[in-house]
């Protein structure tokens, strides 16, 4: 697994002061931090392309080109949630799989024990925004970055990790939206299969769509933004299901 990089509360309060203040054609960001690139470029790589040749990542290697071909990943959004995400973990380490938790950044900051669990327990997170604005990308540029630079200090400051990787809230991706990303040295991403678990459509539904996953997806769920008991309930029949069909969990 990829860890990322830990980082000194003092280097991170640096690091968001002047990611807020610098203008937007320069790059800034952790040494070392994946960039935002076309699909099967390296993370570290020493350019940042121009956001017209960049697009959320949507398959595992995408981001991770050097995992196996019967990949797959689990991406859970909207966390962490007192009520939802510890039962979530529980799950995950019943079954032995390590997922990305794509993490708002309030919600961080009020529960930085749960941010604290996620990466020992050996998963990965993600820059999810703030307060998860929608429509993310109708903001202005300077709100963008604002959002994920917020997000990014909270989530290093609750569990000593910069994530390298942003999602837009709702998938409101635009051109402002992946140059912001790409200013700030990091990785967007997408997902490919989406069950539509926030909307609490049941549990069979869920089930249905998550089966439909083939090597190299990207799983959306959530553990945060309403009663997550479906999404819980789904997951526990269909991780082993996937499992069972020689699949192999990875973060991203």
């Amino acid at each position: 697994m990829r860890q990322a990089r830990k980082v000194s509360r003092r280097r991170v309060l640096g690091w968001a002061t002047r990611a807020v203040t610098l203008a937007g054609g320069m790059a800034v960001g952790f040494p070392g931090h994946a960039l935002a690139a076309p699909p099967g470029a390296r993370p570290g790589d020493s350019a940042v392309p121009h956001a017209g040749t960049v697009r959320p990542a949507r398959r595992v290697r995408d981001v991770r080109p050097e995992v196996a071909h019967d990949a797959i990943a689990l991406t859970i959004d909207d966390g962490p949630h007192p009520l939802w995400t510890p039962p979530t973990l529980d799950l995950l380490r019943d079954n032995g799989i390590q997922a990305t938790f794509s993490l708002i950044g309030i919600q961080a900051r009020a529960h930085p024990a749960l941010v604290k669990r996620i990466l020992a327990e050996g998963h990965s997170v993600c820059n999810h925004s703030m307060t998860h604005p929608q429509p993310f990308n109708r903001r202005t540029p300077a709100a963008i970055r604002q959002q994920i630079t917020d997000a990014q200090l909270a989530i290093v400051e609750a569990g000593g990790v910069a994530p390298q990787l942003f999602r837009a809230p709702g998938g409101d991706w635009s051109t402002v939206v992946l140059s912001t990303v790409a200013d700030l040295r990091m990785v967007p991403l997408g997902w490919d299969i989406d069950p539509r678990d926030w909307a609490r459509p049941g549990t069979t539904l869920i089930i249905r769509r998550l089966l439909a996953a083939r090597p190299g997806d990207i799983l959306l769920c959530h553990d945060g933004g309403g009663n997550r008991a479906q999404t819980i309930a789904s997951l526990r029949l269909v991780l082993p299901m996937l499992k069972g069909r020689g699949l192999e969990f990875v973060t991203l």
